[in-house]
């Protein structure tokens, strides 16, 4: 055999065994298997920008926040209660009867303990005490303060506040001032105020009992000129 001829049986004997190798399977992986080479690398923590303001991080929640969020929103009803403790005190500001009385408990258990001191019992009578008095109201102005929610479960809250109002009773302006419980209660899928408790902030000495009476603070001497 001529050495040309060797050289050239030699070139396809290696031609078909690499084809060989290259359509069988192996267990090994490639190097473009490794699995390093397709995972991505967390990003380094931002760093302070300088400006006083904390960067957003991006990381996943940890799982006491989750428990936190889960907690808080294990008692659902707040913002339901807020938005028809709002409704009501529009209404009064704008003497609508009817959007009043849409907050209040429509049951003969409706019970109102007022600021002068009276009791009125039943929506009914107190819608009747808002039809004959809200028509002589003109420019009513209502500011509450201090606004405090509590839930009491799935079904109860209440809300507690300052408030003090301006208005025009019979062309004659007058103005009151105290402070204020309100008890909500959810009824089918609506809050309804199922109580109010309303009284003065400067009530008059004479009418407290002496066991609650606080102590008239001692005058303050004037400086010496």
């Amino acid at each position: 055999m001529s050495k040309t001829l060797a050289l050239i049986l030699l070139t396809v004997s290696a031609l078909t065994v690499a084809g060989q190798n290259s359509n069988s399977s192996t267990t090994t992986p490639t190097p473009t298997q490794t699995p390093n080479r397709n995972r991505s690398t967390p990003p380094p923590p931002p760093k302070p920008s300088g400006t006083g303001t904390p960067a957003k991080s991006t990381a996943t929640p940890t799982r006491p926040a989750q428990t936190a969020e889960k907690a808080s929103s294990a008692v659902p009803g707040s913002e339901a209660v807020v938005a028809a403790f709002n409704r009501l005190i529009d209404g009064i500001q704008t003497a609508d009867v009817e959007k009043v009385m849409s907050v209040y408990w429509n049951s003969p258990s409706l019970l109102l303990f007022n600021y002068n001191g009276t009791v009125t019992k039943g929506w009914q009578q107190v819608r009747q005490n808002r039809l004959s008095s809200y028509p002589e109201i003109k420019n009513a102005k209502l500011d509450v303060r201090d606004v405090s929610v509590t839930m009491l479960g799935r079904d109860g809250a209440t809300v507690n506040c300052l408030w003090t109002q301006s208005q025009t009773y019979k062309g004659v302006p007058e103005t009151a001032s105290g402070r204020m419980t309100l008890v909500f209660k959810r009824v089918g899928t609506a809050w309804k105020a199922i109580h109010l408790h309303t009284s003065p902030d400067s009530p008059n000495p004479a009418t407290i009992p002496p066991s609650e009476q606080q102590p008239s603070p001692s005058p303050k001497p004037s400086p010496t000129p």
